[in-house]
């Protein structure tokens, strides 16, 4: 008791212990004690101890502590004990009020103990096992241990866990903890977790993560929740943040649809409290994540095109127009802006149709101008303002040609301010940050654009009353060439480079001021101070611009004038390394990196990253035009013209080849019709070859019958058996052949019969027909007689009526005249005796033709039904034939089988025996047909 009330705060008499004694006594309490209590008591005391001797129970109790860690799971009070203990020795708590060398000092220590604890990867999957336990004195501990740990060393740890089996898994558990206190160290946890360990992250990805953080950051309040919302959102860029994996998985999962939410703010923007500008500067920077110009193209533009389709980007404009944003929110809202529209064309159009909520309303791309040349504006601001810009116009043509057409003379508009008139106004304003960032934004107007280079040379400039104007080029030279500051001469510099290359009609206009080519050979010569370096080698850039671009249309400044003047006047060597000062300036290498303008002050602002591209791109070929002699031009030229001839040539052979490709498509069009006959054809083929095969195949059964005897003649036991049967069966099919060939016959008799039976019908009907015709001429030639015989009695009549009408004027006796008139009534009645009779004839001959006509008619389809008959009959007769063949054919071989079983009998009986002929096999059988009869008989 002693002992524990000196750890405890008690006096004890006597001298008391030091706190190295004190620990080292409770240290071996805790490893000797077979009493869980007394353990539990010196872990506690040693708990109480370990932030102030932190060193001593580091030193001596980690061991024990670890032991009591793996012995006493079944207790959670004394797990709890000896992880804080375990904890306060690790970790390394930032006090304000330590100096540095103390703060140093206390990370050094709490490295040391980690890397004592991790020496056996086992502590590490010990620790993850009791996070399992649902124990608060246990999980919450545990969790901050483990937290220490991969501050300490991340690295090993995180090598350990993901080893681990269900590591990860373990860990995301914490996310579904209903105790916030755990669930808010868990995500402190993971942030270690998951920090540059690509693995990780896909795992905690895949462990259903987006959701679970998500759903915190809704329950939260989103942008206006608190310290978990922003542990949420640095845990959520730790996943997204160079890992196109888990990018992509949150894209396809819907997530980028569930952030608008999170940028809808309302109209009083007045409240801004630090944690909610916090978490909205997180919410801007993991959608800038996910369209981040160092992704991929592809999975940049899917992204840009969800976020429009969601609505995201005109959230986002909402914020850029609103009132009352935080400056440091509304610069990283431009940033944003800025990259989800980078190179979409969609997105593009949309941002140049959005209008800020002013009286009249003015473009977005004004409002965002006016700020850039506002020297007043923070210069943070006005770098997000330029980056916009430059990715507003990143390959927007369209939007390059509506930026130049703003400065055209037939397009400006007095009334209001264009785009075009604010970027000639910081142009050549006094404030040099306003001059490089309005040439640097009209440089990129004109970025890989012939079309907008050519137009901008129209553009012309009023400079004062009573002058005439000059043109834009012109202006830009002049106020190159009056020695303004620094900063200024590198933007009109970069401007004029980019206008100039890659353009022979813009270098013709530079060269035709006969002032600007001795500036810059001035400016190449001097030697002037390490400030002036850059102007210098920009100059060597835009003078090896005119000579490589330089169409020689101006007499004085051909190429070859200007290669002799850089030799005469500079020097090539001296010209080369002049021009080398571009890229060996220190701020170079800076600007190249990332197309975001970054830079630490505004006098640090001199490159871009667009221009750094086209340095590099042209250096090279400067310096090789520069060291060229004519000789070797000229052979270039000729090269050119090869070359020009041989893409005629190349044209021709295209065209020929066109039309060689369209005879083989004809003819493959032929080829392919022939295959499809070809296919028919082999359709029919193929059943013609099945038919085939079906008679081959009956044919192969007799032959592999006949084989099957063949081989039993070498067995003589079996001669009684197996060829009886097969003799047997050979028999009944031959009597089935003869069965059908009765049946064929029966069946021929019968349409022989009817064939027979037709023709008969046929030779009565031809007789019955030439009967009638017979009696028709018959009729015709009485009708023919009767009809001459009535012309005759009508003559005669006549002759009568003559002689009447001769009498009547010469009376004759009355016995004559009556006799007369008698013979005419007579003759009368005969006379219609005979029309009746003709017209009885006519009917019977009309009956007659028709009798006859229809006898033609039977005649015909009894002709084709016996020429049908004929047919059938010839096919029977073929079919008979066949029938014939075949018992032909089974009759030999019945005949050669009946001859071999003779022969294998005789030879059975010659070896002495037994054996049965078939008549004595029938007699038996005959015999027992009768004993079976006789006895049914009897038991009647």
């Amino acid at each position: 008791m002693n002992f524990f009330r000196g750890v405890m705060g008690g006096q004890a008499p006597g001298p008391q212990p030091s706190g190295a004694e004190t620990i080292q006594r409770l240290c071996d309490r805790v490893a000797s004690s077979t009493l869980l209590d007394d353990r539990r008591d010196a872990v506690r005391a040693l708990k109480s101890l370990s932030k102030k001797y932190r060193v001593e129970v580091g030193s001596q109790a980690m061991d024990h502590l670890i032991n009591i860690l793996q012995t006493d799971r079944s207790d959670s009070e004394i797990l709890g004990y000896a992880l804080d203990t375990l904890y306060n020795i690790i970790c390394n708590d930032e006090e304000e009020e330590q100096d540095e060398n103390a703060q140093k000092q206390a990370d050094d220590l709490g490295a040391q103990f980690t890397d004592r604890f991790i020496q056996d990867p086992e502590h590490v999957t010990l620790l993850l096992a009791l996070l399992e336990e649902f124990d608060f004195h246990v999980r919450w501990p545990g969790v901050k241990l483990l937290t220490a740990l991969l501050k300490n060393q991340g690295v090993q740890v995180q090598g350990i866990i993901l080893v681990s089996p269900m590591g990860v898994s373990r860990l995301m558990d914490l996310l579904a903890d209903s105790r916030e206190v755990i669930r808010n160290d868990g995500l402190l946890l993971l942030q270690q977790l998951t920090k540059s360990n690509a693995a990780i992250q896909k795992i905690v990805a895949f462990e259903n993560a987006f959701e679970r953080l998500l759903d915190i950051i809704t329950e939260e309040g989103s942008s206006d929740g608190g310290i978990v919302v922003e542990d949420c959102l640095l845990l959520l860029l730790n996943l997204l943040k160079n890992n196109s994996s888990n990018q992509n998985f949150f894209k396809e999962g819907s997530y980028i649809q569930r952030m608008k939410p999170w940028f809808e703010v309302g109209d009083d923007n007045s409240g801004w409290s630090a944690q909610k500008v916090t978490n909205l500067h997180l919410m801007l920077q993991l959608v800038r994540v996910m369209v981040s110009p160092v992704n991929s193209p592809g999975a940049t533009a899917s992204c840009q095109k969800a976020m429009y389709q969601c609505g995201l980007l005109q959230q986002l404009c909402t914020i850029l127009m609103a009132t009352g944003v935080p400056a440091d929110i509304l610069t990283e809202t431009i940033n944003t802006v800025a990259e989800v529209i980078r190179g979409s064309q969609v997105n593009q159009d949309y941002f140049s149709s959005v209008n800020a909520p002013s009286n009249p309303p003015r473009p977005a791309i004004v409002v965002l101008l006016m700020s850039m040349v506002n020297e007043r504006q923070p210069f943070v601001l006005r770098c997000a303002v330029l980056y916009c810009f430059q990715c507003f116009l990143y390959k927007n043509k369209k939007g390059q040609g509506e930026i130049v057409a703003t400065l055209l003379p037939s397009t400006i508009d007095a009334n209001s301010i264009s785009a075009g008139q604010l970027l000639c106004g910081g142009l050549f304003s006094a404030d040099s940050l306003s001059n490089w960032c309005a040439a640097v934004a009209l440089a990129h107007a004109l970025q890989d654009n012939l079309t907008q280079k050519e137009q901008l040379l129209r553009v012309q400039l009023a400079t004062s009353l009573g002058k005439p104007p000059v043109s834009l080029l012109q202006q830009c030279t002049n106020i190159l060439s009056q020695g303004s500051n620094v900063q200024t001469r590198v933007g009109l510099l970069i401007l004029l480079c980019t206008w100039t290359s890659n353009c022979p009609i813009a270098v013709t206009h530079f060269l035709h001021n006969q002032e600007n080519v001795p500036f810059l050979t001035a400016q190449i010569s001097e030697n002037l101070g390490e400030d002036e370096r850059l102007v210098q080698g920009l100059c060597a850039l835009l003078l090896g611009i005119c000579i490589y671009y330089n169409d020689n249309s101006l007499e004085n400044y051909t190429k070859e004038k200007l290669k002799q003047l850089i030799e005469k006047r500079i020097g090539k060597e001296n010209f080369v390394e002049k021009l080398g000062f571009i890229t060996k300036h220190e701020l170079y290498s800076r600007a190249a990196q990332k197309p975001q303008p970054i830079f630490p002050s505004p006098e640090q602002m001199l490159f871009d990253h667009e221009f750094t591209k086209l340095v590099k791109e042209l250096e090279g070929m400067i310096t090789k035009a520069v060291h060229k002699s004519s000789e070797e031009e000229k052979k270039e030229e000729e090269v050119k013209k090869t070359l020009e001839q041989h893409d005629n040539i190349v044209t021709q052979y295209k065209e020929l080849i066109r039309e060689q490709d369209a005879q083989i498509q004809e003819l493959k069009e032929q080829v392919s019709s022939a295959s499809s006959q070809n296919e028919q054809m082999q359709v029919t083929i193929t059943q013609q070859l099945s038919q085939i095969q079906q008679h081959k195949d009956q044919y192969n059964i007799l032959k592999l019958k006949l084989g099957k005897e063949n081989q039993s003649q070498g067995d003589g036991s079996q001669v009684n058996g197996l060829q009886t049967e097969e003799l047997t069966q050979l028999r009944k099919e031959v009597e089935e052949l003869r069965k059908e060939y009765t049946l064929l016959q029966t069946q021929l008799s019968g349409k022989d019969e009817l064939i027979n039976t037709l023709k008969a019908e046929g030779s009565v009907g031809g007789s019955d027909n030439t009967e009638l015709l017979k009696e028709l001429e018959a009729l015709r030639s009485q009708v023919q007689s009767q009809i001459a015989e009535i012309d005759c009695m009508k003559t005669e009549r006549q002759e009568l009526l003559r002689r009447a009408e001769a009498g009547a004027s010469n009376p004759v006796p009355d016995g004559d005249g009556w006799s007369d008139t008698a013979k005419i009534a007579e003759l009368e009645s005969r006379l219609a005796a005979q029309t009746t009779e003709t017209e009885r004839l006519k009917e019977e001959a009309k009956m007659s033709s028709e009798s006859r006509v229809e006898m033609e008619q039977q005649h015909a389809s009894a002709t084709s039904t016996a020429a049908i008959l004929q047919t059938e009959n010839a096919k029977l007769q073929t079919d008979l034939q066949e029938s014939k063949k075949e018992q032909d054919d089974l009759l030999m071989l019945l005949a050669d089988q009946d001859h071999k079983i003779l022969t294998l009998k005789k030879r059975l009986k010659d070896l002495g025996e037994t054996v049965d002929d078939e008549d004595d096999l029938d007699a038996r059988d005959q015999t027992d047909d009768d004993d079976e009869e006789e006895y049914y008989e009897d038991e009647d």
